[in-house]
């Protein structure tokens, strides 16, 4: 019989940062450790991380069994490859991450894309604790999303579930068409509209999304439009996700999370996109904020 860990160790590989945490049985946090990531240097990326759970285990020794180690990644693994696709940290595109940092720490490894890691925290024991069904949205520099169904995590044989931020924009007005040019190739891809980049240039000034923010609560008027049409779409795509997979829960991540107007809109602007007679799904804010990711990552192991 496998016996459950006392100890999990949760990696966030970020383009900029790489956070790492150690969690008990209960969640709490009892090591957390921040080191620059190592940006286009693939081999230094596995030895930092490779550092940063030998320290750990270092500092929290005589455990038994040895902690599980879980990662995100902005990106996933091809089940195709069994390499990287998909990340906007492209030095790691093409890599076989797993295997090379299982073979760097001595023991098996647990990748998934950050967005997933998200949402699997929510639900574990975050703001969608307890719910059946879970749709954790990142809302940042892109926007990812990650599913969780009875407390597991869905890959699909693509490994994209969630991914609603490379579908089209729903319901598209003439004026918002063809949409942006997204990295991906295509246009009017729902990140090119609701992340924070796509705000900043649909409003245009240069302004970054909180000075938007900034802006319509002082009564500008041309911020509060923006503001209205970034509201609108995103009711847009996210009732889309309702009728796809009807979640109890939606849980709002990234920057653009932080902007409480949400919460108070969406509910309102949703159920007319919706193919019910109701619209019961619950909108929330994440509990763990941004440790969501790092959480969910050390969650990867049940």
């Amino acid at each position: 019989m496998e016996r459950i860990p006392s100890v999990r160790i949760g990696i966030d590989l970020g383009g900029t940062k790489t956070e790492a945490i150690a969690i008990g049985r209960d969640g709490a946090v009892l090591v957390r450790r921040r080191v620059p990531t190592a940006v286009g240097d693939y081999a230094g990326t596995v030895r930092t991380v490779a550092d940063l759970v030998a320290g750990i285990t270092a500092e929290l020794e005589n455990m038994a069994p040895a902690p599980t180690v879980g990662i995100g990644i902005p990106g996933t693994i091809s089940p195709a490859t069994g390499l990287v696709k998909n990340a906007n940290s492209t030095w790691l595109i093409g890599r076989p991450l797993d295997r090379d940092l299982a073979a760097a720490l001595g023991q098996p490894v647990r990748i998934a894309n950050d967005a997933d890691c998200f949402a699997l925290s929510e639900a574990s024991d975050g703001a969608a604790a307890g719910d059946p069904v879970v749709f954790g949205v990142i809302l940042g520099t892109g926007v990812g999303g990650g599913v969780v169904a009875h407390g597991r995590l869905l890959a699909g044989p693509n490994a994209i579930a969630g991914e609603w931020g490379h579908n089209p924009l729903p319901r598209c007005r003439d004026d918002e068409r063809p949409g942006p040019e997204c990295y991906c190739g295509k246009h009017g891809c729902i990140e090119t509209f609701l992340s924070g980049p796509g705000l900043s240039r649909d409003h245009g000034c240069g302004l970054k999304p909180a000075d938007i923010v900034t802006a319509a609560a002082a009564g500008d008027k041309a911020a509060e439009a923006s503001l209205c049409r970034y509201e609108e779409r995103l009711a847009r795509a996210l009732a889309t996700v309702i009728n796809i997979i009807d979640p109890h829960t939606i849980v709002l991540g990234g920057g653009l999370s932080n902007l409480t107007r949400l919460y108070e809109s969406l509910p309102r602007r949703i159920p007319s996109f919706v193919f019910s007679d109701q619209v019961v799904t619950a909108i929330r804010p994440p509990r763990h904020g941004d440790s969501s990711g790092v959480r969910g990552a050390a969650w990867l192991w049940p």
